[in-house]
């Protein structure tokens, strides 16, 4: 680094300006980050909505949801038209958001399968 900082100071015997450097270590360090930011963080995120959409669309009336304030209820009552939806947890109803649900924790399929055993 030193090294670079001496070839780019001028010679004080000159009297014309410092050429320019043609290397900038803070043009560099922007390029990385706006290519580990292209190439990391984006698709992860894309990936994520996607996964988020399909949990939503595979959410049936049995289905165990935890949302994302933390409650865990069965899914009572469920609209394709509507972004809302109906949760029973223990004794309560609870009318929350379809993108409220954080996490699908069992299926209407899984819920029937289990009680039968």
């Amino acid at each position: 680094m030193t090294s670079w900082l001496l070839l780019a100071e001028a010679d004080p015997n000159a009297g014309g300006a410092a050429a320019p450097t043609p290397f900038n270590p803070m043009l560099l360090m922007i390029g990385v980050m706006a290519l580990f930011f292209f190439i990391v963080i984006l698709p992860a995120n894309r990936r994520q909505k996607r996964e988020q959409e399909a949990k939503l669309k595979n959410l049936k009336r049995g289905s165990k949801v935890v949302t994302t304030s933390g409650i865990i209820g069965t899914v009572v009552s469920l609209k394709e038209t509507e972004d809302e939806m109906v949760i029973r947890s223990e004794d309560a109803k609870i009318k929350v958001k379809k993108s409220m649900v954080s996490e699908v924790l069992a299926s209407a399929d899984e819920t029937t399968t289990d009680a039968s055993k």
